[in-house]
């Protein structure tokens, strides 16, 4: 599934229409698809009074079209038009000919049969304005937007279902601005392929349920094909799964090595580790600061131990040594959750990564130096590798620290560590999420996953993957602990990393909302029941 600017879709459908698929054949798939998530939602379509509000361009002609195949299900239909279309529009004449009222809103003097229909309306489409609008909205139709807002605003209690076609009026799809006068909905049904407006924040919160409708488009046609910005879907994940032979044994599905946990941070450590068992690792082994192991062995009986040397309960930089000698014997190795700041713990990463301490000779310093070859060895030799949290932010002290990881790294970081990572403001990465992560991802030479409210994957060379979840469910402690665990298990079993980050991204936001429906709402979900929920997610995609 494909997510286009506004200009990538014209062009998408320019080269369709020049391929056979006409914009007329465009038009009547989109109002059909549209009509039928309508009546998908209605037990008896004959029970419901429907309102179109039509504009003037193509996103009125698509309202128009679902009018008619909403009045052939039986629904009670009225098309409010913001402008008239001509009267040789071909999809005017139908619903004419299917005798459906049609009202010119310039006759309608001070919104006498707008409020009549509004006040018993059940379902109201909004068709004014489509992809195509530019901001700030101007005339007539915005009149009629806040008039309609200020409408359904008195009938709080009892809102009709509102259906926003291709995208809410009033939303630009390609930077997600957000016209004052903007009608959100509470399903947008968007054609052929996702726009990147709808997944920036706040306007996001307008656009309700995303349906992505098909319209006929060739998938094969070379602007489509072009477009390396995707949408995950369970269909994407369930193709990139590593599959599960009857005859397999633990080392089948690998080994993950998690250095994780300080006295501060005992459950990032019991998260992470049983994230990677509950996503199909088949062996996850703990490497922690001694003191961590009596009070995490009672919870974690099928994990094994790496007991590592320690400074009042943080990682000592000495257990850098220790670690090492565990990577031969390692598919995947995640480095991060629940560490701390302390200095120690940062002397340990980078011995980890064969950086020694400032000032000493023989080997690059914190900043600005160049990579040996040792160490250039060093990072080849290290297994597949995350980097979350804590270890994000110890990275960001050390010169040329990208040199320093194996190619395609994940990293985990939420806006915050992104923050340290770029030095960019939160503000400017939250402005443009996808943006920062594909510019980042293509410097460093790693997996960017750029952690919150439709989390992005974004790879080196461009491909790049927007998750369609947005739950305050994953705005908790522990979350990204429980993210990082699941991406280091896919890794244990071989899967490459961008595939690994995305499945998991995937599988993580879907068990977020399992979690949330679990406990009848977003505010008393925790990290632990997202764990408890991964299973669930995987059950959903269907084990290979």
């Amino acid at each position: 599934m494909k997510i286009v600017t506004v200009e990538q879709m014209k062009a998408i459908e320019k080269a369709a229409d020049k391929a056979g698929v006409t914009y007329a054949m465009m038009m009547e798939a989109a109002g059909s698809a549209v009509a039928r998530t309508v009546l998908a939602r209605l037990d008896n379509p004959v029970e419901h009074k429907v309102v179109v509000l039509c504009g003037p361009g193509n996103n009125g002609g698509d309202g128009l079209v679902a009018a008619y195949h909403l009045a052939e299900a039986g629904a009670s239909v009225t098309v409010y038009c913001a402008k008239m279309p001509d009267e040789n529009d071909p999809n005017l004449q139908r619903i004419r000919q299917k005798g459906l009222l049609v009202v010119d809103a310039e006759n309608d003097q001070r919104w006498r049969v707008l409020k009549n229909l509004i006040g018993g309306v059940t379902v109201l489409l909004d068709a004014v304005f489509g992809t195509g609008v530019r901001l700030p909205l101007t005339g007539k139709p915005v009149e009629l937007l806040k008039e309609v807002a200020q409408l359904l605003a008195e009938r709080k209690a009892h809102p009709p279902l509102r259906i926003a076609v291709d995208c809410p009026s009033g939303l630009d799809c390609t930077t997600g601005a957000l016209d004052e006068a903007a009608l959100p909905a509470d399903v947008t049904v968007t054609f052929a392929a996702a726009k990147r407006g709808q997944f920036v924040f706040p306007a996001a919160e307008s656009v309700g349920e995303l349906i992505v409708a098909d319209i006929g488009i060739p998938a094969d046609l070379p602007e489509l094909v072009g477009v390396t910005l995707m949408l995950g879907t369970r269909e994407t994940v369930r193709a990139s799964l590593p599959r599960r032979p009857r005859g397999a044994h633990k080392g089948t599905f690998g080994r993950a090595l998690i250095a994780a946990g300080s006295v501060n941070f005992t459950g990032a450590a019991y998260l992470a580790a049983s994230a990677a068992y509950r996503l199909g690792a088949g062996l996850v082994t703990l490497a922690v600061p001694s003191p961590l192991y009596p009070i995490l062995a009672g919870q974690l009986p099928e994990v094994t131990w790496v007991m590592l040397p320690h400074e009042v309960g943080v990682i000592a930089g000495q257990a850098a040594t220790v670690l090492l000698k565990e990577l031969d014997k390692t598919q995947s190795l995640l480095i991060g959750p629940g560490l701390g700041m302390e200095k120690e713990t940062g002397a340990f990463l980078r011995r980890v990564l064969q950086v020694e301490e400032e000032g000493q000779k023989g080997r690059m310093g914190f900043i600005g130096q160049r990579m040996s070859e040792e160490q250039a060895a060093q990072a080849a030799s290290l297994p597949p590798l995350v980097m979350d949290a804590d270890a994000l932010k110890l990275l960001a002290e050390i010169g040329e620290w990208p040199k320093l990881l194996p190619s395609h790294t994940v990293l985990t970081p939420h806006p915050g560590e992104m923050a340290v990572l770029t030095g960019l403001s939160k503000d400017e990465i939250q402005s443009d999420r996808i943006r920062v992560a594909q510019k980042f991802a293509a410097e460093w030479g790693h997996i960017v996953v750029l952690k919150g409210a439709f989390t992005v994957v974004a790879a080196p060379e461009g491909r790049t993957t927007v998750q369609p979840f947005a739950t305050a469910a994953l705005a908790r402690a522990g979350t990204g602990d429980v993210l990082a665990g699941a991406i280091v298990g896919l890794l244990a079993q071989g899967m490459l990393p961008y595939e690994a980050a995305v499945a998991a991204t995937y599988l993580h936001g879907r068990a977020g909302e399992l979690a949330a429906e679990a406990l009848g709402g977003t505010a008393s979900v925790l990290a632990g029941d997202v764990l408890e929920m991964l299973p669930a997610a995987l059950a959903e995609i269907g084990e290979t």
